[in-house]
């Protein structure tokens, strides 16, 4: 088990310092790491024959994910009768869209699926049929988050505004003390806001947190629009063809409620843990003080690397600081390369963190809600 981190402290008589939204940081270092890295994970694609993209197995997996999510949501629409048959049939719905958002869609919107740019943005539209937006989340995920983990301020998956602190650097508030007990039930509504309001607003108000983003035109704009509403028609209008209001709004209820714990607790057990840094522009340059791949490996933690099970349903995720510094190699390659990115850190000095399983890491995510609600740690 990791060691556990002092938490960085900001003096009681200084203001938690956010960012300038307009102002962009930039990372310090040299890039020898980064190259050296990339260049052994170049190597060893080639030696061993490894395909970066256009994996079979991601192509196997799809067709499975695909077929669970059509056949759950055919069953529970037009078959299921009863609350014993409709309640497992929502949860596996719900388990099963996040399937293909965390393989399917996020393989495509890396680019990371195909060579080809045209199966990528197919596979990254699968976003939008299941309530997303694939061009809200490319800004959101692909560019902002990737770029500025875990800084205070700029990484908008880290900000839940007054709800939750996230990191040492937000204000805390008095009911932030119970935050490690009510967080995991507001979990569960991250899906049904994403679904009816934040992408919405996003588009209208063309910011992402505190960075502007370019709204969609043409093409994208018309993707957006008719992704919401294949969404809706398939979460709304179809079942309530079938069954009464209340039911159709319970189920949706229940499958988008375990669609967004799952989505939520996989990304807090990557950054915000223990053993996760959180750092912040240098004053005197306005610079991160490492180099972009140091970054994001100290930044990130990996958890429950052994277990095939956790990486074929999270679709590599549980390797986040590989994914992170490979956003373009297919998560299929993740555990191959594992190792090898292990060793370059070793040998570079970088920090390298990993949770042995699953329960390790939902523990230390707890522990890291607990600690930054209590009183020492304000700032």
């Amino acid at each position: 088990m990791p060691q556990q981190q002092p938490i960085q402290q900001v003096p009681a008589n200084q203001p938690v310092r956010e960012e300038e939204p307009g102002r962009r940081p930039k990372f310090d270092g040299n890039n020898a790491f980064q190259l050296e890295l990339r260049q052994r994970v170049d190597e060893y694609l080639r030696s061993t024959g490894r395909r970066p993209r256009d994996c079979w197995q991601m192509y196997l997996k799809t067709a499975i994910l695909l077929a669970i999510f059509a056949a759950s949501y055919v069953l529970l629409v037009f078959v299921a009768q009863t609350w014993l048959q409709a309640l497992p049939l929502a949860i596996l719905l719900g388990l099963a869209t996040a399937g293909i958002g965390f393989n399917v869609q996020h393989d495509g919107g890396h680019q990371a699926y195909s060579n080809h740019p045209w199966i990528n943005k197919l596979m990254a539209m699968t976003l939008d049929v299941i309530g997303g937006s694939s061009y809200v989340w490319h800004w959101k995920h692909a560019v902002i988050h990737h770029t500025y983990v875990n800084i205070t301020g700029h990484d908008a998956d880290i900000d839940f505004g007054i709800l939750g602190r996230l990191t040492p650097h937000q204000k805390r508030l008095k009911f932030h003390r119970w935050q490690h007990f009510y967080l995991w039930p507001l979990y569960g509504l991250f899906a049904i806001q994403w679904h009816l309001w934040g992408d919405f607003r996003e588009l209208i108000t063309g910011r992402i947190g505190g960075h502007r983003f370019p709204r969609p035109r043409g093409w994208e704009l018309a993707i957006f629009l008719i992704g919401k509403a294949i969404f809706l028609t398939l979460a709304f209008g179809i079942p309530l063809l079938f069954h009464p209001a209340w039911v159709a709004h319970l189920f949706y209820g229940v499958a988008a409620l375990v669609l967004g714990m799952v989505l939520s607790v996989v990304f807090q057990l990557a950054h915000c843990v223990e053993q996760a840094e959180f750092p912040l522009l240098r004053p005197d340059t306005g610079r991160i003080e490492n180099a972009w791949a140091i970054h994001q490996a100290e930044t990130t933690v990996d958890f429950a690397r052994r277990s095939r099970v956790v990486a074929w349903l999270l679709g590599g995720l549980n390797f986040q600081i590989e994914h992170h510094l490979f956003p373009r190699i297919c998560h299929v390659n993740y555990p191959a390369i594992s190792k090898l990115v292990e060793k370059t850190c070793l040998e570079f000095g970088v920090k390298f963190t990993e949770h042995p399983s699953l329960w390790a890491g939902l523990t230390s995510h707890f522990c890291w809600l607990r600690r930054l609600g209590m009183p020492s740690t304000a700032g």
